[in-house]
């Protein structure tokens, strides 16, 4: 018989030890029974999610869980997320992430999700952004939150452009952020020109647009970052020898991956990356993609987006969100199955940086595929690296819980 499994995946979970937790980490400091559990009835290990010489960014961490191998074929954020939207790219388009940042007077970029705006006031901004600036050769496309997209139209356009990762770059100088051209090509120089450009005028409309009246982190700027053309990815059911996957997220750079892959993507009613978001729907859907996948895919953005914010009591309470409201419930639910289980980070985001590392991540498996337990006891990252796992990448961790 096919073995099945459900990956938990806890965007930006992985953090350094504190010494307001007694030099534990936040994974390590919360009460995480669920997720303890899978590693002391299983085995334990790390994952490197992010290979060199690539964006520290969730879209390549999650790609090389899934076994995608960006090393070898990364097309850029923009595309990923264009293709969760069912945005249609033609050959010469150039897609973009836009995120709705917040800069303050004196220059600096203080806040890359605007008071995590809330969708129908970005949405409105969006709309009103295309209505104001949108043509032949530039539209905006609304997503979720301050996460939205624009795509550059025409040969003139090159994705050959120096960015910065606007939630690793808050409280820097706008001036040390600006795009630059990644090649001496007439397209990179244009497209750097006609974004500067298009930035400054979108940041005076921004500016006096009513809906940011009165707000303490205004929608005031245009992010546009990781660009790429239409993307061309491995599908999943031919490189895992016909069996199939479903993802579950509430962003689209995983709904992105899942489409381009030809995975199942589940949209749940209530999902928003944040802690707000619909556990209960998401372990709703998770329990009815398994009778009809061999592998679930369930992603929750919370834990990420409050090590962004740098707010540890906000960490530790949505790694134990986590815990209780989607890894417990989905393993009680399927006991007894012939299902593996698998929990881990994409990425670090050590809560004093605010921003991503390349740091190897902790994973622990448990189900038939470890018919032997290690001795580690609890889900963390200083245990998992004496794990009987040992070091795993690329398409390591999916075809170990598939059985392949």
């Amino acid at each position: 018989m096919n073995q099945k499994a459900v990956i938990f995946l806890a965007d930006g979970m992985a953090d350094d030890p504190l010494a307001e937790l007694q030099g534990k980490t936040p994974l390590e400091a919360a009460k995480t029974p669920a997720m303890d559990a899978i590693a002391a009835e299983g085995a334990s290990g790390t994952f490197l999610t992010l290979p060199p010489g690539l964006p520290t960014s969730s879209d390549v961490a999650n790609m090389s869980v899934l076994g995608f191998r960006p090393e070898l074929n990364y097309p850029g954020r923009g595309p990923i997320e264009a293709g969760a939207q069912g945005i249609e790219l033609g050959p010469d388009d150039v897609a973009w992430r836009c995120n709705l940042v917040y800069a303050s007077g004196d220059g600096i970029l203080r806040d890359y999700s605007s008071g995590h705006i809330d969708n129908e006031t970005a949405a409105a901004l969006m709309k009103a952004l295309e209505k104001e600036f949108g043509s032949d050769k530039v539209t905006f496309h609304t997503g979720v939150s301050y996460r939205n997209l624009l795509v550059l139209h025409g040969r003139e356009f090159s994705p050959a452009v120096n960015y910065h990762k606007p939630d690793s770059s808050q409280d820097l100088p706008l001036a040390d952020l600006v795009l630059t051209p990644a090649d001496d090509s007439s397209e990179a120089r244009h497209t750097v020109e006609f974004l500067r450009d298009l930035e400054e005028r979108a940041a005076k409309f921004l500016a006096a647009h009513p809906l940011n009246a009165g707000r303490p982190s205004p929608a005031n700027r245009i992010w546009p970052w990781s660009p790429g053309r239409r993307p061309h990815l491995d599908v999943f059911s031919a490189k895992y020898s016909g069996r199939t996957g479903a993802v579950i997220s509430a962003v689209d750079v995983i709904k992105g991956i899942g489409r381009c892959t030809g995975m199942t993507v589940l949209d749940v009613p209530g999902a928003t990356g944040f802690l707000d978001t619909n556990y209960a729907g998401k372990v709703e859907a998770v329990l009815k993609a398994i009778q009809t996948h061999d592998l679930v895919y369930v992603h929750v953005e919370a834990i990420d987006e409050c090590s962004h914010l740098g707010d540890l009591k906000l960490k530790l309470q949505a790694i134990e969100d986590f815990d209780a409201k989607i890894v417990a419930p989905i393993r009680a639910a399927l006991a007894g199955q012939n299902v593996n289980f698998a929990v881990l980070p994409d990425h670090p985001v050590p809560i004093k940086l605010r921003k991503h590392t390349t740091t190897p991540v902790p994973l622990a498996i448990c189900g038939p595929a470890v018919p032997v337990p290690d001795c580690i006891q609890y889900f963390s990252e200083q245990q998992a690296s004496q794990g009987s796992l040992g070091a795993l990448a690329r398409e390591e961790l999916v075809r170990k819980v598939l059985g392949l």
